[in-house]
């Protein structure tokens, strides 16, 4: 988890950005971040938020944004981290480790920086500073002044070290580095003096004078138009020096150890000297040689490319005292390349030594004696074999007692639990552990305080520089696309990409389009994707050796899910288990980076971990369950978005029976399953058509009809295209029917009216002789607004007539208050009134049986159809009030859709001033819920 200020306001977490929602909310979360483990009062909240007065309820807003964050970061599981928002009375408080914060770092960073000797050292130190930042400070943010003020106390700390890094470049001689990283600044910031006289210097030094003059000129106008000023001392220093063309040689000389100089010194002025990056060491004088330092790591690994961001995090966790870095991925993500590229590359920070051991946690050989692992550690530290002592822990002991005066670095490769690593940490403060592993390891999070680094798979980018690097640029730029497909065919994993490119250089004739083509077939990649003992199927082969029976006859079972996730019923369906014990494996599969955990009740696996699930033995009766499964939480998710209304189907004579089904509180809450769940039932529904389950096909699809009734003109017509032909597959009258139906609907409020009347005039009959008069009754009404779409509106009327009988004599209320209510529509779009007005006043009756505070969109629709009638029958008073009436429900129980359209129809008739300002609310409250992001 990371929280990031130099830039978008943003907290990063491993299964993406956190959504903050609105500027405010973002500004209050700034506002904390800015003094994290700090109380801050609301009166100081309030002053960030707001540039003049705070309304009077800024507290209950605060409040609220404060709910909003804290849920948020309960959901992301960030106490693990340490992070937690608290109240403290007036104030609130957001507790965290400060190494999570991006600002913190750069400022820890630019404060190391400054202290180093070495030169080099400090330049690395301010480039990973300077990398930390993503865009201005603070961006995103509803800016008050106070907001302003720090955004611009952070840009001006940014600009200092922009400055100490272009001087760093100069010392080590690279003055077209700096004149490159000065340039943008300076456009940036064209009135900074400093940065300017910098740049000039740099341009000076890498032997462009003449651009050097330039940028000296475009200052000075710049100023003079400006401010009305001329250039100060040090800019104008720097350009007297490029005027004459001096100091090059003697700067040169510096840099070489001389001091001379070939030129006459320029006039006597007051200068400004250039930032300097460290205080230059004094002369020492030889000293007796040191002992060869220690030095067990790997070879640096070849054709290592990315992870930029993996070691600037890297080093970040790295920062503080005897800090513990907890390297977790999937198997194959390339961890170790990863820890041992930046050991290498960071060699001179730990001058005392480099420690490494592969622990071996994953292999089959077992893994090594703690006592073995300590002993080549006392070798390379120095200590002869005779005074080694034999007991791990006497060996332990001095290992803690060498390193707590050493300044070393230590690396625990493939550790399977945090068992193996607590022996050997090391005693000293200066000294840095990286562990690595395929399990997430929180115990050494709890106890040691382990800083945890997730490691992800490569960007499409990155994956095809590893192919380039192993077989060359030039056949990889031969065959650019392909490369790409390539990379993400192997999801990325570097191990799988290895894999391809060591194919790829044995058939040096074969393209790289062949090897996308070959790989693209499912049930051959994972095949291609090993080579020898080495590959994707060896590598989780071993990862699931390590887990319980009882998890890995889980995972073999996630193999047969059609979908691209699960939750806990999901994984129970497909284990037959129960979900508490379905919830544990999944937790274990987490912990070993098989599965990444998106949501609170959501795990997903990479496509590769998911193509080897499919290749296990695995039960046949997975996939039915399943299906099963799907159908039966359709149905419940049904039944608690349109409660009372019949079930759309029953169930099959073969149905396997869930052991449990997800609970819906509410309406709310089945419609954000739904949501979030459609494109996995789709896929559902396709994998019960390709296995014959038709009889699954149809019910999966058809217990969507609540989302597809919100959200109709959603592109649904292929998906009930599929439905239509597993009912006829299967020879059912009833499920054609209803299907028919629907997709008839829908294509009517596509504006695809012929398709729909050709679908709905077979339905009717379908249904009649199923003997299902609900679902003719509702076929017809759907008829019915196909017909009055073409201008058929006697025949809508006379359907939705039958419909009505048809629902009354079924006992079905709901269809026949629906059926009620287009036939209103109907008549009024016929000038119908008084026949509007009684349709609609018997409907009417049939919601009375509802409590009054009972939220009901039909209510309000029908009292604005009364409304409509009693104006169309000249009672403007009456009509005047139906409509209005409809209107305060419907703002009332938040229907805003119902209180636009019965606004609407008052304006039409009056031009009353709070009518209009109400739609215009309720306009504004549709716009903003359809654009944000939290508004479905």
């Amino acid at each position: 988890m990371e929280f990031r200020l130099l830039g978008a306001v943003s907290v990063a977490t491993e299964a993406g950005e956190l959504p903050l929602g609105p500027a405010k909310r973002r500004g209050l979360l700034a506002t904390l971040l800015l003094r994290p483990n700090y109380p801050v009062p609301v009166e100081r909240l309030m002053e960030a938020l707001w540039d003049d007065e705070p309304p009077p309820r800024a507290r209950g807003v605060i409040q609220g944004h404060v709910s909003r964050l804290r849920t948020l970061l309960v959901a992301a599981d960030a106490e693990m981290y340490g992070v937690e928002l608290v109240t403290r009375g007036t104030a609130y408080l957001l507790r965290m480790p400060e190494t999570l914060l991006d600002a913190h770092r750069f400022e820890e960073l630019v404060s190391l920086a400054r202290g180093q000797r070495a030169v080099a050292d400090a330049v690395a130190m301010y480039e990973e500073a300077l990398a930390l930042w993503q865009g201005p400070a603070l961006t995103g943010v509803h800016t008050g002044p106070a907001l302003q003020a720090a955004a611009q106390a952070l840009e001006e700390t940014r600009l200092a070290s922009v400055e100490r890094l272009a001087a760093g470049y100069g010392q080590l001689g690279e003055h077209a580095r700096a004149a490159a990283l000065l340039r943008a600044e300076v456009t940036a910031h064209p009135l900074r003096e400093s940065l300017s006289a910098a740049l000039v210097t740099a341009l000076r030094r890498a032997g462009r004078r003449s651009e050097a003059l330039d940028w000296f000129h475009r200052t000075r106008r710049l100023l003079a138009d400006e401010l009305g000023l001329d250039p100060g001392p040090e800019l104008a220093d720097a350009y007297a020096l490029a005027l004459r063309g001096e100091g090059e040689a003697e700067e040169a000389g510096q840099q070489a150890g001389a001091a001379t100089a070939t030129r006459a010194a320029p006039p006597a002025t007051t200068r400004q000297p250039a930032p300097s990056l460290a205080p230059q060491p004094t002369p020492q004088p030889p000293s007796a040689p040191h002992p060869p330092t220690a030095d067990l790591l790997p070879r640096a690994p070849r054709g290592f490319h990315g992870r930029a961001a993996e070691f600037t995090a890297l080093s970040r966790a790295a920062a503080g005292e005897a800090p513990v870095c907890l390297v977790t991925g999937p198997a194959g993500v390339g961890k170790t390349a990863l820890v041992v590229q930046w050991a290498h590359r960071n060699r001179a920070a730990f001058p005392d030594g480099r420690l490494y051991a592969d622990l071996r946690g994953f292999a089959d050989t077992g893994e090594p004696p703690l006592l073995d692992v300590l002993r080549e550690f006392l070798l390379a530290l120095g200590v002869p074999p005779r005074r080694i002592p034999e007991s791990a822990n006497g060996a332990a002991a001095l290992f803690r007692s060498l390193a707590a005066d050493r300044q070393l670095l230590l690396v625990l490769d493939n550790v399977r639990e945090s068992e193996q690593v607590r022996p050997l940490l090391p005693g000293g403060a200066r000294c840095v552990t990286v562990v690595t592993s395929r399990y997430r390891l929180r115990g050494l999070i709890a106890t040691d305080a382990a800083r945890p680094l997730p490691v992800d798979v490569l960007e499409p980018d990155d994956g095809t520089a590893l192919l380039a690097g192993v077989l060359g640029k030039e056949r990889v730029l031969a065959e650019p696309v392909a490369a790409r497909r390539l990379a993400e065919l192997c999801g990325g994993l570097p191990l799988a990409l290895r894999v391809v490119a060591a194919r790829l250089a044995d058939q040096p004739r074969g393209t790289l389009a062949a090897m996308a083509a070959e790989l693209s077939d499912e049930s051959r990649r994972a095949v291609l994707l090993d080579v020898e003992d080495t590959g994707v199927r060896a590598a989780l082969r071993l990862t699931l050796r390590q887990l319980p029976a009882a998890v890995g006859h889980q995972f073999a079972q996630l193999g047969r899910h059609p979908g691209t996730h699960v939750d806990r019923y999901t994984a129970a369906a497909l284990a037959g288990t129960d979900p508490v014990a379905a919830e544990a494996a999944l937790d274990r599969m987490t912990a070993a980076h098989l599965l990444t955990r998106t949501a609170p009740d959501r795990w997903t696996p990479h496509d590769l971990v998911r193509l080897y699930a499919r290749g296990l033995d695995a039960d046949p009766e997975a996939l039915p369950r399943v299906l099963d499964h799907c159908v039966a939480t359709a149905l419940a998710a049904a039944g608690a978005a349109e409660p009372g209304d019949e079930a759309c189907f029953t169930l099959p004579a073969d149905f396997r029976e869930p052991c449990a089904v997800r609970e819906f509180g509410d309406r709310a809450a089945a419609m954000d399953w739904y949501a979030a769940e459609r494109e996995d039932l789709a896929l559902a529904a396709a994998a019960a058509a390709a296995a014959g389950l038709h009889d699954r096909t149809w019910r999966i699809v058809l217990a969507l009809w609540p989302l597809i009734v919100w959200r109709v003109r959603d592109g649904w017509a292929p998906l009930l295209e599929t439905a239509l032909r597993a009912a006829r597959a299967c020879g059912d009258a009833y499920a054609e029917a209803r299907v028919l139906a629907l997709l008839g609907w829908v294509l009517t409020e596509e504006g695809r009216t012929a398709e729909a009347l050709a679908c709905l005039e077979a339905a009717v009959p379908l249904a009649a002789r199923a003997g299902d008069p609900r679902g003719e009754a509702t076929a017809l009404v759907n008829l019915s607004l196909a017909q009055a779409a073409l201008g058929g509106t006697e025949e809508a009327v006379h359907g939705c007539v039958r419909a009505v009988e048809l629902a009354r004599g079924a006992g079905d209320g709901h269809t026949e208050r629906l059926a009620l209510h287009h036939l209103a529509r109907h008549q009024l779009a016929a000038r119908d009134w008084q026949s509007a007005l009684d349709t609609a006043t018997e409907a009417l009756a049939l919601t009375a049986q509802e409590p009054a505070d009972t939220p009901s969109a039909a209510r309000v629709l029908l009292t604005m159809a009364a409304g409509e009638a009693l104006l169309g029958l000249g009672d403007e008073p009456e009509g005047i009030r139906r409509l209005d009436h409809a209107a305060h429900e419907a703002e009332t129980t938040g229907f805003d859709e119902g209180a636009v359209r019965a606004l609407g129809a008052l304006l039409r008739v009056s031009g009353d001033e709070g009518f209009r300002e109400r739609y215009a609310a309720a306009v504004g409250r549709m716009a903003a819920t359809a654009e944000s992001p939290e508004g479905t």
